[in-house]
């Protein structure tokens, strides 16, 4: 399997998508028009071994929310998680059973050499 969760508004995300093509066989799924199902988190936490791994805290909802200042849990990633996409660190690309999370150069490299 090939996957994407990405930001179709997001500059980022664009210019990583733009960074990884050809995309051939690979399903981009955008995460503010389609949510991300319990399913697919608990496939991405399988995967990165936590829901910490997978949430970004650069949302601007975890500051304005206070969440800077508490000692969240696992479920509490995984609720925030699936509450809003903003909080998922993105993008999340899943290739073969590996997986890539966020936009750091190492990632992005690794990530490209795995897809082609």
């Amino acid at each position: 399997m090939k996957k994407i969760y990405h930001l179709g508004s997001c500059s980022t995300c664009q210019r990583i998508l733009k960074e990884l093509e050809p995309l051939d066989g690979v399903e981009l799924q955008e995460i503010k028009t389609v949510s991300i199902t319990p399913e697919q988190l608990e496939e991405m936490k399988n995967l990165a071994g936590s829901y910490e791994a997978l949430f970004s805290r650069r949302a601007m909802l975890f500051r304005q929310r206070g969440l800077h200042e508490q000692q969240l849990s696992e479920d509490d990633f995984k609720n925030l998680i699936l509450e809003h996409y903003t909080f998922l660190k993105r993008p999340v690309t899943i290739i073969d059973g590996q997986i890539f999370i966020g936009n750091s150069k190492k990632v992005v490299e690794a990530a490209k050499e795995a897809l082609h």
